[in-house]
């Protein structure tokens, strides 16, 4: 969800919820979200900030057009909310293409952007659909650091398989992913024998980036978005065997979104750019840190897509 653009991005992780049962008020899925009566749609996120920035994109842009909204943020990783989407508890939230495609239907050969979506709108269970994908993507990377890179001649995934040892870091659901560690022994011939996983729940934020630049692990998927890549002279490995898929942003919707709002989100898809992508991710991380709120309003604005 390439990122993602985790935050593809500093992008913020939360405890990921283990349930849509949780009884906990902090529960996004427990809670009436914002605003106040009933709602023609409601509108959720991943539980990082990339996914709640383009969340709130989609939902003030709806309700420029008249659509009243509620908000269910965070909610945790990919596998609950989809159940969320399957019970109704939202309907519609920013996903990315390649990701979702592989878990609707576990490996793919598809492994363009038009191939990724065919695929990806037949995978997609009965109760949902695909709305039209933007040219932004934030795909999933793997990254070393500058001196790991010299140091031991790494520059594509292709070299993982020459080491004696391998400290992975990432997602804990990056363990089980096809473009994890299995995906890099079965695509890049990298012994499991001398991989160790570290696991780092944060979404390709501050404490993924920090494990890799002080030694404590030599690999961390990173969302290609996040701006720690360009800030901190990160590596990003080359994927001549396509592990990774393409990572378009592209809404998740249920039956209940009507004609009406398809239409006003194919407007903000077909004005998203990756660009835009990691300009809010540096907003929310940096000294004048703004909302994923304000970050999505002035984005609308400067798109003419606020009214």
């Amino acid at each position: 969800m390439i990122t993602t653009p985790m935050t593809r991005r500093t992008l913020l992780g939360t405890a990921l919820l283990t349930g849509l049962a949780a009884c906990s008020s902090n529960d996004p899925l427990n809670s009436d979200g914002s605003g106040s009566g009933s709602a023609d749609l409601i509108v959720g996120s991943a539980n990082f900030t990339e996914s709640e920035i383009i969340a709130e994109v989609y939902a003030q842009s709806l309700e420029t057009v008249g659509i009243t909204i509620k908000r269910r943020m965070q909610i945790g990783a990919r596998d609950v909310y989809v159940k969320a989407l399957q019970d109704g508890s939202v309907n519609l939230v920013p996903e990315y293409s390649g990701n979702l495609l592989q878990f609707f239907q576990g490996a793919s050969s598809a492994s363009d952007e038009k191939s990724v979506m065919a695929s990806l709108r037949k995978a997609v269970p009965a109760g949902m659909s695909v709305g039209e994908p933007s040219a932004a993507q934030d795909a999933d990377s793997w990254c070393v650091t500058t001196e790991f890179s010299h140091t031991h001649k790494v520059t594509s995934l292709t070299d993982l398989a020459t080491l004696d040892s391998l400290k992975v870091g990432g997602n804990p659901e990056l363990k089980e992913r096809p473009y994890g560690p299995k995906g890099l022994t079965k695509a890049y011939g990298v012994p499991s024998s001398i991989v160790k996983f570290t696991a780092l729940s944060d979404s390709s934020g501050p404490l993924t980036v920090k494990a890799l630049t002080s030694g404590t692990v030599d690999l961390v998927d990173l969302y290609t978005t996040t701006p720690a890549i360009k800030e901190q002279h990160l590596v990003v490995l080359s994927d001549p065997r396509h592990l990774i898929v393409p990572q378009n942003v592209v809404p998740l919707l249920s039956k209940k979104v009507d004609d009406k709002a398809r239409a006003q989100l194919a407007r903000v898809s077909k004005a998203l750019t990756t660009d835009d992508l990691i300009g809010m991710n540096q907003r929310f991380q940096g000294d004048e840190k703004a909302s994923a709120a304000t970050i999505a309003k002035d984005w609308l604005a400067q798109r003419g897509l606020a009214s």
